[in-house]
């Protein structure tokens, strides 16, 4: 299923839009790789990526950034010398959107 959200594109979100409930994250994360955790609060996920140096690190994040960049939907990253974590939310509706997904669903082909 991960295919199916990798395909779409995101939509602007300037807000206006509802965010995901609980039933419809769960629902959603279902879709991507399992390593992808949802918040108690239901407001964002995150996945963390573990690499051999910071060299992969840093090529991850350059390749997150491009999918970024393209979407136009933006994640929160902290990196460290063999780590990468990645936090999505839809800032503008304070939760969850199918934005989120989509880009956690690209980052998963990586």
């Amino acid at each position: 299923m991960t295919d199916r959200l990798a395909d779409r594109r995101c939509a602007p979100c300037e807000g206006g839009v509802v965010p995901y409930v609980a039933e419809e994250a769960r629902r959603a994360l279902a879709e991507l790789d399992p390593a992808w955790r949802l918040d108690a609060a239901t407001r964002q996920i995150a996945r963390e990526f573990r690499f051999k140096d910071f060299y992969r690190v840093m090529s991850f994040v350059n390749a997150v950034a491009h999918i970024a960049n393209l979407e136009d939907h933006h994640p929160d990253l902290e990196i460290g010398y063999d780590y990468c974590r990645i936090r999505y939310t839809t800032h503008s509706i304070k939760g969850l959107s199918v934005n989120d997904f989509i880009c956690a669903a690209k980052i998963d082909r990586l």
